[in-house]
């Protein structure tokens, strides 16, 4: 049985069944074809729609007459659409990196000669936006609203490059860390292979400038695009590089603490627990550390996460009453009440919904996702989204309870672009 009949075999039309995951209409038809293949956290989803296990779901997606073609390399998928906003952008970041590393071969006298008003302004400009982006970023329920004018300052940005309009490295410094802003939005919206070439330029072009510390936070978030995919290992690798580059920046920002946070998660999902501890321990050691440490944008990390990172690195590693006690802790500070940030707030609420899957409480399992995935909605973010899917995997008995059932199903309608 191929994807479509057992979707016609449920009563769905592909219009139903795009709705419950989100999706176009057009996508399920590829996934039918076989153009394209769902991401990741979409199986999920589309498993739990056609009533299928994981393994089930990949038979459906590879016919018998498909498997051939996809053994002999033929998998074909549909070309970027040259007027798609996405595949625009991707090709302005090649842009930019291509012209950065003109700018960064300049004389230095050359780079002086250039006309002293934009010489001064527009580097300063830059800067000033993009903070003000990633406040707008970070305070927004829906991060997919920021991404036009992020599109905008990147297209503005890439005439200033293109142009050869100010000195280089503080231009390359405000790509770079456009770059990973970019990233964050396309992250949030589950779109990896945009999150992932964001971040692999926001690291090349902070190469040319040498900004250790902008270059070890692009590692940081694309060892993230390794951990949604449960990589741990390549993850730890790409954290091991960020640490060493972050050893060579300035020792009075946060970097090489954020890099140490972050590694605990990829030690967690490895099963390292001393290791995971040894991370944490050296990411609580920011306090030391005076508030210029944070930049208000491309590195954020003040230590203010680590009573909900710690909860959520215990489940991970299975310490649940470690984790509780940390989870509640930290769903007690302004930050997270309610009404605060969705995001942080519904990312704890899941991690406390898992510890009730696997203590087989489905009272808990229930009170928690329930307020996480009204928040899931109200913020349309694609980061909750998929952690309340990665719930679903824990159920495994607690699924017939019928609450539990009903909870999926509401889990599955979230939308992960």
């Amino acid at each position: 049985m191929g994807l479509a009949k057992r979707r016609k075999t449920l009563g769905y039309s592909q219009e139903t069944l795009a709705q419950l995951l989100g999706v176009d209409r057009t996508t399920v038809g590829r996934w039918e074809s076989g153009r394209i293949d769902p991401q990741p956290p979409q199986r999920r989803g589309l498993a739990i729609a056609l009533e299928v296990s994981l393994q089930e779901l990949e038979a459906l997606l590879t016919p018998p007459q498909a498997a051939g073609q996809k053994l002999a390399g033929h998998h074909s998928s549909d070309p970027p659409n040259a007027g798609d906003s996405d595949e625009m952008i991707r090709r302005e970041f090649l842009r930019i990196l291509t012209v950065s590393g003109a700018l960064t071969v300049l004389p230095t006298d050359e780079a002086e000669a250039l006309t002293e008003g934009v010489r001064r302004g527009m580097p300063a400009d830059f800067t000033r936006m993009n903070s003000h982006l990633w406040q707008v970023y970070q305070l927004a329920r829906s991060k997919g609203s920021v991404y036009p004018v992020v599109r905008d300052q990147l297209a503005t940005l890439n005439e200033a490059l293109a142009g050869n309009r100010g000195s280089a490295r503080p231009l390359l410094n405000a790509a770079a860390d456009l770059f990973q802003l970019a990233g964050e939005v396309a992250f949030d919206g589950s779109r990896y292979s945009d999150a992932a070439a964001s971040y692999s330029l926001a690291a090349a072009v902070s190469k040319d400038a040498k900004a250790y510390d902008l270059w070890a936070c692009a590692l940081v978030r694309h060892a993230y695009v390794d951990m949604s995919e449960q990589h741990y290992r390549q993850a730890a690798q790409m954290l091991g590089a960020a640490e060493r580059l972050a050893s060579r920046g300035d020792s009075n920002l946060s970097t090489r603490h954020w890099v140490a946070s972050v590694q605990a998660e990829a030690y967690a999902g490895l099963g390292d627990l001393a290791a995971c501890e040894r991370a944490m321990d050296q990411a609580e050691t920011v306090r030391e550390l005076t508030a210029e440490s944070v930049n208000g944008g491309w590195l954020r990390f003040d230590g203010a996460r680590l009573a909900e990172e710690r909860g959520s690195r215990y489940v991970q590693l299975g310490r649940l009453d470690l984790a509780e006690d940390a989870l509640k802790d930290a769903l007690e500070q302004t930050a997270l009440a309610s009404g605060q940030s969705y995001r942080r707030r519904g990312a704890v609420l899941t991690d406390l919904a898992a510890i009730g899957a696997k203590r087989r409480d489905p009272e808990q399992v229930v009170a928690y996702g329930r307020e996480a995935i009204s928040l899931a909605r109200a913020s349309a973010s694609g980061y909750v989204a998929r952690r309340l899917r990665d719930l679903c995997d824990e159920f495994g008995p607690l699924s017939r309870d019928h609450r539990v059932a009903e909870l999926g199903s509401e889990i599955a309608t979230l939308s992960t672009p």
